[in-house]
């Protein structure tokens, strides 16, 4: 079956790190000197690797696993963008009411998911994008990685404007939204590097669903729906000018194996996610929690010329999902979308940082495959042909 009468297999981007990268985050987070010229070998040969193992197990629109990030999916930029000072740097934990729901729980999960320590944000000059080097190497090695592999297309996930300063402080701007829309103004120059250079960018933005359990779950929705309209317009303000069909939009209520009992429903948000200028749409939609919210697709508006690409497995649990589990998943909302606007893919990372995995490695690959095998089982179904 060509690309154009079957379901495409891709992920959220984030991969499990080889133990070499994970040694050299431990050591550049710990502040010890890395040759520049042996990380760059290093991560560079890990990608190659990579990006092959995801084409071996199925999957077409690859990323580089985020293996030149050393820091985690978001904090990573903090050392890509001028104008902030970190303030009260501790390692991150859950403070929102799920964890006030099950104390014991987080006081015992969240010393074991090695997070990087993370301060507030405080603006206190004007935010400009100094990444430019970081990013261009970024692309190099992915670049270079895809050369001589047929048949895959490749993104590069970034952070978006919100979930890159989750804890911040605004002692330089007039007001919040001035700030946030220096922040979008700044991600948009990392957002066009990877557009230029021919590859897709995917916008990942865990904390707007993930705020309202953290600042608005005993509040009015209309406070938290008010906050996120913001949040949604400097999504878009960073992506200004920017061809859709080149950007990806991913949200998820954070990569955490916890409760989750108190997140926002996906029915109350799906109005403002769609409203995002975005070709396609990651969401999660295959943990426990989220599964039954395909439903929603009854009745929400898929944007005409978009893309669904929901979660049919999940990051938070090591069982591997039976792959005609994902089919059913796929067949059933693509009669609700459309085949032809549906893509298979993945709840969140399979790492959420370079020493913190959610998954074993041998089973992210097993889902993987379990993904592939699902979509290409939909496809015979939805298009009436046998798949290769």
């Amino acid at each position: 079956m060509s690309m154009s009468d079957r379901i495409r297999v891709t992920h959220v981007g984030s991969l499990v790190r080889p133990p070499e990268i994970a040694e050299l985050a431990t050591a550049i987070e710990n502040g010890e000197p890395v040759d520049q010229t042996r990380f760059d070998q290093v991560v560079g040969s890990a990608i190659k690797d990579v990006v092959r193992h995801q084409k071996d197990v199925g999957v077409d629109i690859v990323s580089d696993g985020e293996f030149g990030k050393v820091r985690s999916w978001a904090h990573y930029v903090v050392d890509r963008l001028d104008g902030f000072e970190e303030r009260d740097v501790e390692t991150a934990a859950g403070l929102g009411k799920d964890a006030r729901l099950f104390p014991e729980f987080y006081e015992e999960y969240f010393p074991t998911q090695k997070l990087p320590k993370r301060g507030v944000m405080a603006a206190v000059a004007p935010i400009r994008y100094i990444g430019y080097d970081a990013v261009r190497a970024d692309i190099a090695r992915f670049k270079a990685a895809l050369e001589g592999v047929d048949g895959i297309e490749g993104f590069l996930p970034v952070v978006a404007p919100t979930s890159a300063v989750p804890r911040h402080a605004n002692d330089y701007y007039a007001s919040e939204e001035e700030f946030l829309f220096a922040v979008a103004d700044a991600m948009h120059e990392e957002y066009k590097e990877i557009v230029d250079a021919g590859l897709i960018v995917q916008v990942d933005d865990a904390f707007i669903p993930y705020m309202y359990d953290i600042a608005f779950a005993d509040k009015p929705m209309s406070d938290y729906l008010a906050w996120a309209e913001m949040q949604v317009a400097a999504v878009n303000r960073a992506l200004e000018g920017l061809p859709e069909d080149r950007v990806r939009y991913h949200i998820c209520w954070g990569s955490f194996n916890t409760p989750h009992t108190t997140d926002v429903a996906l029915a109350d948000i799906v109005n403002l996610v769609t409203q995002v200028k975005a070709g396609a749409y990651c969401i999660e939609m295959a943990n426990p929690r989220h599964a039954h919210e395909w439903k929603v697709w009854e009745t929400a508006k898929l944007p005409a010329g978009r893309k669904l690409v929901p979660g049919c497995v999940s990051h938070s649990t090591n069982v591997v999902e039976h792959p005609e589990l994902v089919a059913e998943r796929l067949v059933r909302l693509a009669k609700l979308v459309g085949r032809e606007n549906l893509m298979a893919g993945t709840d969140c990372g399979f790492s959420q940082s370079p020493r913190s995995r959610r998954v074993h490695e041998s089973i992210q690959w097993a889902k993987l495959k379990a993904l592939a095998d699902g979509a290409r089982i939909a496809s015979e179904e939805l298009w009436g042909k046998k798949a290769a």
